[in-house]
């Protein structure tokens, strides 16, 4: 129930120390409390805190014991220190004193060039280890809170949504249709975001699950002590690897990586998603029969993103597809094993289906060795049918010679068959438990695991689309960007115009590109549906450069009609990333959709244009507020749009795990989305370490999964009757005001005399490469100037040195301009959109929260790394004096609070790994003096070089993300 001070959103901080909430997506309400006489409006964080105000009291009463940081893993010690004190003996025994590091009794900054490793090691490995046990603690609190008020108590959940739609009075028939729409996508990136090595993240998850057996109570004094022996061990492992990645990883190994969350986490998770929406409909809407589609539709970009990175090519595009298809088979081949095991069914004993009989039958003749498999289970159908299965399954990675799967189809109506004698012979709990599932799974995930999205930048297709137009006919090749390079485009698409090209006389990559076209083409048409998603143009400017791409489908042999008049089997989705791109996000697709052969495309995908919005590249465009105000606005427009020209639109969020990149509170993101505008269907990238955080442990992955879902189908049922998504035109005029006024600040800094060289010598931007993270590389097209810099490094390095100035930077202004013209009434009107906008409230609160973790005291230190001593000092003062100037406008707007006091434990975390976070700063600004003072002549000093990047580490992880 929402009022004025009831505030429903979603968190995911991605950060460590806070055992209730880490990487959570929760809907969450606030509250207030008395502090000195005075009000205090607070933020409820805690997950497991009912969404209504009303039943807040009764609610933390439950929570007390659950919530307890010392409540005991085992009857000797709480998590948190059996974890130190494990970590204290393992690093005591190596390196002596680093305890006092560990403690905080001793600064880093302090100790010999021979201790800072060691120091900088422990000290990463604590907050690795402390981000495990919140994790640890954040599940046991939500089944504690679970079994004292019920599944309706898990804030965010299918039962607590589903729950306050059934109170709020929607009737069940909107439910199923907003079911029978639901779309809910992840996206899997492996952006260079991801600090930890994959041996790490395999160590935490062993760790992770020793920690869940200890808490189990019934060992014997010497199983406990065995159980703790294990997990110290793991800790020697983890002292031992290291973090630092000794290569850069290959594109090869981050497809491996991506698929690795799916076979130990999302295949198992995703069944129980639709079981707990099953659950919670049959709790709240019992005398309805509501049927739940199989929702989830998960995609990937590793392997298909070529966005400025030349290691992605069509043989690993080819590759990728490749290996998704055989990781989901090879997870069917288990699970069928596993039918072939339980299905122990005795024809002797019940009476078997004459139709079950036939379609026996015909999987024994499919499988090509029908007397090897009666003759191994004699008098067994079910298992004899589970084995034809297997052997068909088996065939299709050639190790049968039965007949193979052509269609994903085929294999769920045989599951089907299985689920429905089940049933006639009274196993609907062994179908329901067995079957079911990977029936499910079927329906999820085909034969492809993802569908995965090819990525390329509107440039490269435009320069070879061009290239190919001069090859064809040099004198009348027009140039692009001109109105007879559009006439050109339209032209060749409505006569089905077909080019034959001499490959070997295009340049490598006019090559290149048309490889992966070809790629595209063969997946398409296949018998792997759906093994391909969208293809994403990057840097999309106009309705040429879509139309670009799907005249380069149709020169590859991907239109069903030589004369025009057909389709064209490729999803074309503009990516929108810069305010310029943004604003002007609705005119192109409106050109887009007035043209013919993209309409009549478009039925083919059901009639729905997706749109991608980009967070990255808008916020190093035009700041925070500018970049947030405009993908909402760009959203309202586009949707409008849709509806006019009778299309179905969703949008496809590009978010990184900073605040600044998109990676504020998941769930309260989807609640502040424009209403309507979700309409059952919304993708998300998952990037680099947001992935690992999410989908390394069961439990959290499922949870994760659920509370997307959730927020996307509560979006989709409530948004249109919502007060605080209503359009307010007295709120949007200030948005508009105060956008223009913080982009202008934004803008005049970042075009300062100097500040290239000050983000250059004031960060460790430049010495981020060195840190191998990603395939891919840092810049684009490789140039030196901010514009070709991509949006993740540019975070990164502004959270490094602890500006983080892509949080907040420009707003103080904005707000004080405001203030100043408008005075009082302007403050009375500011105060309203805080308490009656949900979009302002998240704005002004990650703002807050990201001002609390900004540092300009550490920023001086690395401001002293500028070697222009004056253009150091003239920008430093410039981003300080926004940064005192903002967190005085935010407390005017949000009450008089202190910065982050809305958010307890949030602010708790932080404060409790401050310390060790400031001496692991000052330590990094020496070595970056050390690593600066070779010159290029001379070789980086290895110790100190190895250390930076260890520092980097360590500062990322009490971060909780990277860029």
């Amino acid at each position: 129930m929402l009022g004025s001070t009831a505030q429903v959103g979603l968190a995911d901080h991605h950060s460590v120390g806070d055992p209730t909430h880490p990487n959570e997506w929760q809907i969450y309400p606030s509250g207030r409390f008395q502090e000195g006489g005075k009000s205090i409006c607070f933020q409820v964080e805690n997950p497991e805190i009912s969404a209504s105000f009303g039943k807040l009291g009764t609610t933390l009463g439950r929570m007390g014991a659950a919530l307890n940081d010392s409540r005991p893993i085992s009857c000797h010690e709480d998590v948190r220190s059996l974890l130190f004190r494990l970590l204290t003996a393992v690093v005591s025994e190596r390196e002596p004193g680093m305890g006092d590091v560990l403690t905080g009794r001793a600064s880093l900054d302090t100790l010999t060039d021979a201790q800072r490793i060691p120091a900088l090691q422990a000290t990463g490995i604590w907050f690795q280890l402390v981000a495990i046990a919140n994790e640890l603690l954040a599940i046991r609190s939500r089944r504690e809170l679970e079994q004292m008020g019920g599944a309706n108590e898990v804030i965010g959940s299918f039962a607590n949504v589903i729950g306050e739609i059934k109170t709020a009075g929607y009737p069940a028939e909107e439910i199923q249709a907003t079911l029978d729409k639901l779309s809910v996508g992840p996206t899997m990136t492996a952006h260079p975001t991801e600090a930890k090595r994959v041996t790490v993240l395999e160590i935490h998850r062993r760790i992770y699950r020793k920690l869940t057996e200890l808490e189990q109570q019934r060992w014997a004094p010497r199983e406990h002590q065995q159980l703790i022996d294990d997990l110290r061990s793991e800790i020697e492992l983890l002292w031992m690897s290291g973090e630092l990645r000794l290569e850069r990883p290959s594109v090869e190994s981050e497809i491996a990586w991506g698929l690795h969350f799916f076979r130990e986490v999302i295949f198992e998770a995703t069944p129980k998603i639709y079981d707990a929406v099953e659950e919670a409909l049959a709790r709240h809407y019992p005398d309805y029969d509501l049927k739940v589609p199989s929702f989830m539709h998960y995609a990937s970009w590793i392997g298909g993103d070529r966005d400025g990175n030349p290691n992605v090519t069509a043989s690993t595009t080819a590759c990728a597809l490749k290996e998704s298809r055989q990781a989901i088979i090879g997870w069917y081949i288990q699970q069928v094993r596993r039918l072939v095991t339980v299905l122990s069914v005795s024809a002797n004993v019940v009476d078997i289906p004459e139709d079950f009989t036939k379609a026996l039958g015909q999987a024994l003749h499919r499988s090509g060795a029908a007397r090897e498999i009666v003759a191994r289970n004699p008098g067994e159908p079910l298992r004899q049918f589970a084995a034809a299965m297997l052997d068909r399954l088996r065939a299709m990675l050639g190790e049968t010679a039965a007949k193979p799967y052509a269609r994903s189809e085929l294999l769920k109506a045989d599951l089907r068959h299985v689920e429905t004698v089940l049933a006639k012979l009274g196993g609907n709990l062994v179908g329901r438990r067995f079957v079911r599932p990977l029936r499910q799974q079927v329906e999820t995930f085909g034969f492809r695991t993802v569908a995965l999205d090819i990525r390329q930048n509107s440039t490269v297709v435009n320069r070879v689309l061009a290239e190919l137009f001069r090859l064809t006919d040099a004198d009348q090749a027009p140039a692009p960007d001109t109105p007879q390079w559009s006439t050109r485009i339209r032209t060749a698409l409505s006569t089905g115009e077909q080019l034959g090209i001499d490959r070997g006389a295009l340049s490598a990559e006019a090559r290149e590109l048309l490889d992966l076209f070809d790629v595209i083409r063969e997946a398409a048409s296949g018998l792997n549906g759906g093994a391909v998603g969208a293809f994403i143009l990057s840097m999309t400017r106009s309705c040429d450069d879509l139309l670009a791409v799907y005249l380069l489908g149709q020169y590859s042999g991907m239109a069903t009609a030589l004369d025009g008049s057909g389709t064209i089997g490729l999803r074309v989705v503009p990516l929108f990333e810069t305010i310029a791109d943004l604003r002007a996000a609705p005119d192109i697709l409106d050109r887009l959709l007035a043209v013919s052969i993209v309409r009549r495309s478009l039925r083919d995908f059901s009639n729905r244009q997706e749109v991608m919005l980009g967070y990255s590249d808008s916020n190093k465009d035009g700041g925070f507020l500018a970049s947030n105000w405009e993908l909402n606005k760009t959203q309202r427009r586009i949707h409008a749009l849709g509806q006019k020209r009778k299309i179905k639109i969703s949008f496809f969020h590009g978010r990184g795990g900073s605040v600044s990149r998109g990676g504020a509170p998941t769930g309260r993101a989807i609640a502040a989305q424009p209403a309507c505008t979700v309409d059952g269907a919304m993708r998300v990238t998952e990037q680099g370490e947001v992935v690992s955080s999410k989908f390394a442990n069961r439990g959290t992955g499922r949870y994760q999964l659920e509370i997307f879902a959730a927020s996307v189908f509560a979006h989709s049922v409530k948004s249109a009757n919502e007060p605080e998504l209503r359009d307010i035109p007295e709120f949007n005029e200030a948005l508009e005001a105060l956008t223009g006024m913080s982009q202008a600040s934004y803008s005049s800094l970042i075009n300062e005399p100097g500040f290239i060289d000050y983000f250059h010598q004031a960060s460790p931007v430049e010495e981020l490469s060195l840190l191998k993270i990603g395939s891919r590389p840092a810049r684009r097209f490789g140039a030196r100037d901010i514009s070709d810099l991509r949006a993740i490094p540019w975070v990164f390095a502004w959270s490094q040195n602890r500006h983080l100035l892509t949080n907040w930077y420009g707003i103080g202004s904005a707000l004080n301009s405001f203030l100043n013209v408008r005075g009082n009434a302007g403050l009375e009107l500011l105060r309203q959109m805080f308490e009656r906008s949900r979009f302002f409230r998240l704005i002004v609160d990650e703002v807050d929260k990201g001002i609390y973790q900004t540092d300009m005291e550490i920023g001086r230190l690395y401001a002293g790394l500028v070697q222009d001593r004056e253009v150091g000092e003239r920008i430093y003062g410039k981003i300080a004096t926004e940064y005192l100037l903002t967190r005085k406008m935010i407390a005017e707007v949000n009450g008089g609070l202190k910065v982050s006091q809305r958010f307890p434990t949030f602010k708790r975390h932080f404060d409790r790994i401050r310390p060790q976070m400031d001496s692991i700063h000052r330590l990094q600004v020496q070595l970056l003096r050390e690593v600066r003072a070779q010159d290029g002549s001379t070789a980086k000093p290895k110790r100190a070089v190895n250390a930076l990047l260890l520092s980097i580490n360590c500062i990322s992880t009490g971060l909780g993300w990277t860029g």
